[in-house]
């Protein structure tokens, strides 16, 4: 797609997002397909806060934080779905999460890529799969359904 770059910056996916520091766990939009796919990046930094206790000299990301990440990059693809900010004034919370398998760890120094795909909606319910890479190396998949209040 021409310029994604440019169209989805951090500033953007701020206006998109209700997540702000230490919860953004996207930091880019790599690349987008119209209502098909969405991938993102976000990096790793020893910074972050949840090192200090998850696990103490064994820095490992957690993995509820590689699903939340998978999540928010969903939102930012129902975002460009509905092609609106409609979508911001509505809060999506994360309904399900089914047929998630970790690989790897995740360490810090990496960069995750999160790759996300539309499967389907019913109703107020959109349903996602969601792929997440280090050094293309799968770390994580997952199913995830999103609802709206």
């Amino acid at each position: 797609m021409k310029n994604i770059k440019k169209k989805i910056s951090l500033k953007n996916i701020l206006k998109i997002l209700p997540h702000r520091f230490p919860f953004l766990l996207v930091d880019k939009v790599l690349d987008f397909k119209k209502n098909i796919f969405l991938s993102t990046l976000k990096s790793i930094s020893a910074n972050d806060f949840f090192f200090l206790g998850h696990f103490p000299k064994k820095f490992i990301f957690p993995g509820v934080l590689i699903i939340e990440s998978i999540a928010q990059s969903c939102c930012l693809l129902l975002f460009y779905i509905h092609k609106s900010l409609s979508v911001k004034n509505k809060t999506y919370c994360l309904a399900s999460i089914k047929d998630t398998s970790f690989f790897r760890p995740v360490y810090p120094g990496d960069q995750m890529i999160i790759k996300v795909y539309f499967k389907r909606r019913i109703c107020k319910m959109y349903f996602f799969y969601g792929i997440v890479f280090v050094k293309n190396i799968i770390i994580c998949k997952s199913t995830l359904l999103l609802s709206y209040l």
